[in-house]
């Protein structure tokens, strides 16, 4: 028996979103307890739940005020520990997402340290005097827009924040930060949790001499972004520092005293990912796997993915990288890839095989499984400060966070699709209501139901999970590669127009409907995939 780590299949649960117990709009623990055995149904191995730790919702969960409690919003400590066993009883992982580069400015750590500059957690955050004409003290800036400094009246100071004003950076380069977190971590592995997805890993420490960020150097191949000034500076000082990997040692050195748990940690550094990921997941000292943005933005196209793993390399091919299409924080896969004329379903069907047979741990974002698109919000429904600033050049992260639609039919899920009884945050899409679960459960050619069929042959394929991957000359347009020394064939068509595949005699084993198999070639339709046994009794 493989251990579970090893090509793990994870669904990420946006709390908020799926499913809600007391009528109040939000999704909630009981909610998402009352639901897992539709996850468990999936296939899956481990449940990922975004925040649900006590927060002022700045950011919707991820400027927490407390690490160690749970929102009243989202329920109480005993519903996360019945959830914790209702997933176990499962046969479910429950991942968590921890919060490790800031906290919110209402936790009492920050209100310590704003107090003054000689109280026991003064240098808890990452505090700066300004320059003598009043600014900043560099020029550091914000993932969500302006300065990444904010003054404090009471300190007299400027206080760091890589993300909104609300979420105060930790100094990862106090030793006292670091013991704190790692005893956070320690208190949810006795409750029992399995793993954690650490956010924004790369953002832990900043240079201690407070450099200025380089601009980009105007090479043409960067991306200048539209909307904002963040994309135009070379972040070589406010993140991904060389001392993020002592911390993940100590990581690594707490979860190996809980046997079988695990560590992913997100990675968003641009060019620089694929090295970064190396250094983070190195031998077997550091992190498990690293979840990365590389497949997330508009490209999609075989020579993009052969691109992704040439540059990860054996991270890559190795199994330490976390593959995910959607997620909470990007537009959903099949709007963002999608062309008016796809065939309907197909692009969604063929996301979730090509990422099934991905080495490594694959991640799918709630409503994959049912082909969501992403949902066309007014600028009055929005809840997520990052779009609310930067409207209507961005849209925001709402559209991939609207409610889990769960119920097609019946007369009290006529507007909300079966996720609350009361208004939900968020509107429920009319576009998602036609793909509830309980529509796509009774058609066998559904997006749920290839989904399974997918992540069915992933778990029981030896291959799949833990071989080497090898890729293929093949058609423009088909990505081809072999699974496990050649024992599985993938073929993937991502043009709009069939193609024409040569192979060698092999067993259909997952397929669109539409692919065409002769003696020694087979036709892919549009958007059409095969996966093949290259013998007839796999593992």
């Amino acid at each position: 028996m493989i251990d579970w780590r090893q090509g793990a299949v994870i669904y990420q649960v946006y709390p908020r979103s799926f499913q809600d117990s007391d009528a109040d709009g939000v999704g909630d623990l009981p909610g998402i307890t009352r639901r897992l055995s539709h996850i468990a149904s999936l296939g899956v191995d481990a449940v990922w739940i975004s925040p649900f730790f006590a927060s002022p919702m700045a950011d919707m969960g991820y400027d927490v005020a407390d690490f160690c409690a749970v929102d009243p919003l989202f329920g109480s400590m005993a519903d996360f520990e019945a959830l914790l066993a209702e997933a176990h009883r499962l046969g479910l992982k429950i991942l968590i997402d921890q919060l490790t580069s800031h906290s919110s400015d209402q936790h009492p750590w920050f209100i310590e340290s704003r107090a003054s500059r000689s109280n026991a957690r003064a240098d808890w955050y990452v505090w700066a005097d300004p320059k003598p004409d009043g600014t900043a003290p560099n020029n550091w800036l914000s993932v969500f827009g302006g300065p990444a400094w904010e003054w404090d009246g009471v300190r007299r100071q400027y206080y760091m924040h890589s993300f909104l004003r609300q979420q105060p950076q930790l100094n990862f380069h106090c030793p006292a930060v670091q013991d704190a977190m790692l005893d956070v971590m320690r208190f949810w592995l006795d409750k029992g949790v399995d793993g954690f997805r650490l956010d924004a890993v790369n953002h832990m420490f900043h240079d201690a001499m407070l450099r200025n960020n380089p601009a980009i150097a105007p090479t043409g191949a960067a991306d200048v972004p539209e909307t904002n000034p963040y994309g135009l500076q070379d972040h070589r000082f406010d993140k991904s520092r060389p001392e993020v990997v002592g911390f993940l040692q100590r990581v690594r050195a707490l979860l190996e005293r809980y046997p079988g748990r695990i560590a992913i940690g997100e990675v968003g550094d641009g060019d620089r990912s694929p090295d970064t990921v190396r250094h983070y997941t190195l031998g077997n000292a550091r992190l498990h796997a690293c979840y990365t943005f590389d497949l997330f933005g508009p490209q999609f196209s075989s020579p993009h993915i052969r691109k992704v793993f040439a540059a990860f390399g054996e991270a890559a091919t190795g199994g330490k990288v976390c593959w995910a299409f959607s997620n909470h924080d990007v537009m959903r896969h099949v709007s963002r890839w999608g062309m008016p004329d796809d065939p309907p379903d197909a692009l969604a069907k063929l996301a979730i095989a090509l990422l099934a047979a991905l080495p490594g741990a694959i991640c799918l974002y709630q409503g994959d499984e049912l082909g969501l698109p992403e949902a066309e919000l007014a600028f009055e429904d929005l809840r997520d400060p990052y779009g609310i600033r930067f409207w209507p050049a961005f849209k925001g992260r709402d559209g991939a966070r609207t409610p889990m639609p769960w119920e097609a039919h019946g007369e009290a899920q006529a507007t909300n699709a079966g996720f609350s009884q009361g208004r939900p945050w968020l509107p429920v899409p009319e576009a998602h209501r036609a793909r509830a679960v309980d529509a796509q459960e009774t058609v066998e050619a559904s997006v749920l139901h290839a989904c399974r069929a997918a992540l069915a042959l992933r778990q029981k394929t030896i291959a799949l999970r833990t071989g080497d991957i090898a890729f293929l000359d093949a058609p423009a347009d088909c990505l081809a590669f072999t699974r496990g020394n050649g024992a599985i064939l993938c073929l993937f068509n991502m043009g709009r127009a069939a193609c024409t595949v040569s192979i060698p005699p092999a067993e259909m084993l997952h397929t669109s409907h539409a692919a065409v198999q002769t003696a020694d070639a087979l036709l892919l339709p549009p958007l059409g995939f095969a996966i093949l046994a290259a013998q007839p009794a796999l593992p």
